[in-house]
């Protein structure tokens, strides 16, 4: 008796949800729940920064009351980075480049669009920042800005901007299927 065999001329329809396990999709709701609260501290860090609200940042040094967000925490660097960073402390560009970082990485969290940009961007900025007090107070090389800039690139590769964000319309969009940088 010969077998039939019939050739599948299409995938079957599995849609990600059905194929997911209770541990997947809380795993997918956590990573989602870090980039939110990420997102967050760049949004805070900005916003206290253009207004003061007396946090990190007093009204008076405030950026639209004439201060710098940069000349404090730069002009207080020591180590091997100290001359450059005394350098750019306080700078139209130094001060422009970190508001507009803080502000861009907090959104791209926010929404879950552009993750790779944000996240080496956002890595780029924690490493600077671990840069400017070397060594660390607490331990002789880790801190938590190393640590916060490896999640940043977890939450990447993860795409942890596709639970609670945009990520998976963005991914969608023509141009970001042309150009994956942009994922």
């Amino acid at each position: 008796m010969a077998e039939r065999h019939t050739a599948r001329t299409t995938a079957p329809a599995v849609t990600y949800e059905s194929t997911e396990t209770t541990a997947q999709k809380a795993a997918r709701y956590m990573w989602a729940g870090v980039r939110l609260a990420l997102a967050f501290t760049f949004l805070w860090a900005f916003l206290d920064k253009v207004f003061g609200f007396g946090f990190a940042t007093p009204s008076e040094r405030s950026w639209v009351n004439g201060g710098s967000p940069t000349k404090g925490f730069l002009s207080g660097s020591e180590g091997p980075f100290a001359d450059f960073y005394h350098n750019l402390a306080g700078t139209g560009f130094a001060n422009w480049a970190f508001m507009l970082g803080l502000l861009g990485i907090g959104l791209a969290l926010t929404f879950g669009i552009g993750m790779r940009i944000a996240a080496a961007s956002g890595a780029l900025l924690y490493v600077m920042m671990w840069s400017v007090a070397l060594p660390p107070e607490t331990n002789p090389f880790m801190d938590e800005h190393l640590i916060f800039a490896a999640v940043l690139v977890g939450l990447a590769l993860v795409g942890a901007g596709r639970t609670l964000g945009f990520g998976g319309y963005w991914e969608k969009l023509p141009i970001v299927k042309r150009l994956p940088w942009l994922k």
